[in-house]
């Protein structure tokens, strides 16, 4: 169970050297194009409520990171805001080169303006496109789905699932939840997502029966991170590809699950 949630940690915060260095003068650089899905590190891939990275130079003085059993996230991080609409991201993580935010999840489906500040120092106006929802799946590593046995135990080539066995699923984007996250909160009770009945976890492209998912909303102790809780089929092919949709919106392809 350890490790899984430290697994979960350094992919949804990053990691923090926790220095500061040299202030530079020149304003942060990014662009539409550099901003991505954390999950599936994919652009254009965004949602209410979704754990977004944004790449570029000059985004921050140092490097920095939420700290630790924080129960709410900053909107101010190391000196760095991050601006949405009328709005602030909250903030997980900032370097000079990479920024992980929040999606307000207050924000409506459609495009939004998003800017870097740095310490009085404007980035540029970008320009992304929310939708309702936004399903990524994370990666233990390149090409592997990460998720953990019922008792938290991180799946793997050397501890695979098993067909008929409940695993657990980590992803971000399946919006809104019922009740509603508070902007930047961590989530202390499970939430289910509103749009449990269009939610589809498929194995090799075939879905898996809706009564075989049994929780599908917010993690516990992280803010913006959704896990489902689904029971493999009772036939399972080996290492087979996991992807989510919910409606039309689908994760990324390519990702395996470890079986035996």
């Amino acid at each position: 169970m350890f490790a899984a949630r430290v697994a979960l940690a350094i992919l949804v915060l990053g990691s923090s050297i926790g220095a500061e260095g040299n202030q530079t003068s020149t304003a942060p650089s990014y662009s539409s194009a550099s901003i991505v899905n954390s999950a599936s590190n994919l652009p254009n891939d965004y949602a209410p409520n979704t754990i977004v990275s944004i790449y570029g130079v000059n985004l921050a003085s140092g490097t920095q990171s939420l700290p630790a059993n924080s129960s709410k996230l900053p909107t101010t991080l190391g000196g760095v805001t991050v601006y949405m609409g009328i709005g602030a991201a909250s903030l997980f993580y900032v370097s000079p080169t990479q920024i992980n935010i929040l999606v307000p999840n207050t924000l409506l489906p459609g495009p939004v303006a998003i800017s870097v500040v740095r310490q009085g120092s404007s980035g540029p106006a970008a320009t992304i496109v929310l939708g309702e929802t936004a399903p990524g799946l994370f990666q233990s590593n390149p090409g592997t789905l990460l998720a953990t046995h019922a008792d938290g135990s991180l799946i793997t080539a050397a501890s695979p699932a098993s067909a008929g066995e409940v695993i657990v699923i980590y992803a971000v984007g399946l919006g809104r939840t019922i009740p509603d996250s508070s902007a930047g909160q961590v989530a202390y009770a499970a939430a289910p997502i509103q749009h449990l009945a269009d939610l589809r976890v498929l194995v090799n492209g075939n879905a898996i029966d809706p009564r075989l998912i049994y929780y599908a909303g917010l993690t516990p102790g992280f803010a913006g991170l959704y896990q489902i809780n689904v029971q493999l089929p009772g036939e399972v092919p080996g290492n087979p590809e996991v992807r989510v949709a919910i409606g039309s919106q689908m994760s990324a392809a390519g990702l395996s699950l470890p079986t035996h």
